[in-house]
């Protein structure tokens, strides 16, 4: 009789989506925020991206050739992480920042970890914040759309300045000074919206992490308890673009509902916490990698233990 049992090694259920197919989704989903981008800053904004994205192209095609592994360039995970990098980027920063930015990501935070899926913290995030504490100057110049100097939106309400305070449509659109990709809710929500039905994230995270934001600012950001304006929380800086690009990311954050749940509610707090109570006005990028760190720590509390056994099990 011929023997049609086949022994492997889980997972046993596998799905056709690949991690190219995720990543292409990605970068669907993030032109709407790259195109308003462009449009709003100009051609500076295009070329940022462009270099941004070409440069860890290139870290990931090194990286491999040094590290003797087999190139993973046609993933496209090296042209998401450029490209959420550049996004984080403001428009007039110098390019070769740009380019140590995406070797750092790319080489330092990924690679030197062992390649995608073994990164601890996102890779983009982390080359954000490290650029932010070495070159402080350069990665806070902001610029309106017209070119002249100014705060960010953020800036102008961490100062109490709400009548130079751009108008809720302009946070909407993405009129106002700021990041390249964060500007523009709108378009950053239609981006969005096209990963969750696409199922390529689910909405736990985003959720948790922007209600949170909303309701710890409504409850604190006023002159008195529950007189915050949370909707300009909500729609200026950073909070859409990490909630749903950032904070869901495969690697870096927990694998059950309630562990994204837990995960997104500890962002929303940790984020409003260091926009009211200090000196910097924004906080989801320092939030999301903290909580990356605290990632397995959720898991080993959230994660099903398996049947008939003492240990837990995804």
């Amino acid at each position: 009789m011929e023997n049609n049992l086949h022994v492997s090694s889980s997972p046993h259920i596998r799905a056709e989506t690949n991690t190219r197919d995720i990543m292409l989704d990605v970068i669907i989903a993030l032109v709407p925020a790259s195109v308003m981008g462009v449009y709003f800053f100009g051609y500076r904004a295009l070329l940022v991206i462009l270099v941004t994205v070409l440069a860890a192209v290139l870290a990931e095609y090194l990286a491999a050739i040094v590290l003797k592994r087999k190139q993973t360039i046609g993933d496209l995970s090296a042209v998401v992480t450029g490209l959420l990098l550049a996004l984080n980027f403001p428009p007039s920063i110098p390019f070769w920042i740009a380019i140590v930015g995406a070797f750092i990501a790319i080489m330092l935070v990924k690679q030197l970890f062992g390649g995608i899926g073994q990164n601890f913290m996102n890779p983009a995030l982390a080359a954000r914040v490290i650029l932010l504490i070495s070159w402080p100057v350069q990665m806070t110049r902001w610029v309106w759309p017209d070119g002249v100097s100014s705060a960010t939106p953020l800036v102008i309400l961490k100062r109490g300045l709400m009548a130079q305070a751009p108008g809720y449509l302009d946070l909407f659109l993405g009129n106002v000074a700021g990041c390249i990709g964060e500007t523009s809710a709108a378009a950053l929500l239609i981006g969005g919206i096209y990963l969750v039905v696409k199922k390529v994230i689910g909405m736990e995270t985003p959720l948790a992490f922007i209600g949170t934001v909303g309701l710890f600012t409504w409850i604190f950001a006023g002159g008195s308890l529950f007189t915050g304006d949370f909707l300009y929380h909500i729609l200026a800086g950073g909070l859409i673009l990490g909630a749903f690009f950032m904070a869901t990311d495969y690697s870096t954050t927990p694998v059950t509902r309630r562990g994204k749940i837990i995960f997104g509610i500890g962002c929303g707090i940790l984020a409003s916490v260091i926009r009211l109570y200090t000196d910097y006005p924004e906080g989801v990028s320092f939030a999301i990698i903290l909580m990356n760190v605290a990632t397995q720590l959720i898991d080993r509390f959230t994660v099903p233990r398996s049947f008939g056994g003492e240990k837990n099990a995804a």
